[in-house]
Formats: C-alpha cells, structure tokens, sequence
C-alpha cells in the first residue's frame, strides 16, 4: 500500500514535463529496441525499453536520460532490468494500479459527499 510520501514522490517524479513524456512513452510502448536474432527468445523482456532507444528518441545525452529514470525508479513507477549490455525499461503496473485506485476512490467519495478530516500537525 502507498503511503501518502510515496504518493508525493510518484507526482514530483511525473510533475517534470520531460519525465512525464519518457513515461508515457514507456508505458505505452512508444520505442522498440533493437535485438540480436541470436539470442535466445527467453531472454528477452517482452514490452519493455531500453534506455539507448529512449535516448535516441529525445536527442539526450545517456546521462541525461538516466537522471530522469532515476526519478521515476526512486518513485517506484518504473522497473529497470539489466540484461548482458542493456537496461530494460518497464512500467510498474501494480504501482500505476494503485494510483488509478487512489483517483476512483477520491471521486467515488466526492460524488457520494465524503467529507475528510486532515491533520495539518505533519
């Protein structure tokens, strides 16, 4: 379960206009990475980027872009895998599930009149 940091972190790590758009693209399947045919079938991270591809997309530097990834995997949102010279992208499905929940809940509770008490003390 998110706590209400981890909550926090999740939305300064997507509050970044360039990260929320590698995110995006992430998550959506936006890049291909190019694989050696060579390689056997089940070692491959299927749906997963990685990040050259993700670099050559926003015409960054490497560093650049594994600054941004730090981010998001500090915030959870994102899996990275290495696999012999590649880092493999993923998004957190169960984390991103968790933060739609949040958003159904808070709406559900709007529209049926739920009022909140919050303490300010923290």
């Amino acid at each position: 379960m998110l706590g209400m940091d981890d909550k926090i972190k999740i939305f300064k790590a997507l509050g970044n206009e360039t990260r929320f758009k590698i995110f995006k693209s992430i998550f959506t399947g936006g890049y291909a990475c190019s694989v050696d045919d060579a390689q056997p079938k089940d070692d491959l991270i299927a749906q997963a980027t990685c990040v050259s591809s993700i670099a050559e997309q926003f015409d960054f530097a490497l560093p650049t872009i594994s600054r941004h990834l730090k981010e998001m995997r500090d915030a959870k949102i994102i899996t990275m895998t290495k696999s012999k010279n590649k880092i493999y992208i993923e998004p957190n499905i169960e984390i991103m599930k968790e933060i739609a929940e949040c958003f159904t809940t808070l709406v559900g509770d709007y529209e049926k009149g739920v009022v909140y008490q919050f303490d300010n003390t923290k």
